[in-house]
């Protein structure tokens, strides 16, 4: 995986838990997201984050969803909030 596209999933990841209205705690995790992605592009020397930034807002919400559970699954966060958006997925995957 390219660095453009590690990025991508950061923003997925990110868009993906902000439909994440149920969790009380969304904002915190959007806040760790979101330094993740300030570090990412500031490390990486990115400068067309805000091309890869759009791509990712206008993914599909199933792919924005299996995004953050990759990316929580690799900063540890919360387990309640990871099985919530599984439980979204399969809820969006018997709607199809």
């Amino acid at each position: 995986m390219d660095k453009a596209d590690e990025l991508k999933m950061l923003y997925g990841a990110y868009y993906g838990v902000s439909e994440m209205d149920s969790y009380k705690t969304k904002e915190f995790v959007l806040s760790k997201i979101n330094n993740h992605i300030n570090e990412f592009i500031k490390v990486n020397h990115i400068d067309n984050y805000e091309e890869i930034r759009l791509m990712a807002y206008n993914q599909d919400l199933i792919t924005k969803l299996y995004d953050s559970l990759y990316i929580l699954k690799n900063i540890n966060e919360s387990m309640e909030l990871i099985l919530m958006i599984k439980e979204r997925v399969s809820q969006l995957k018997h709607k199809k």
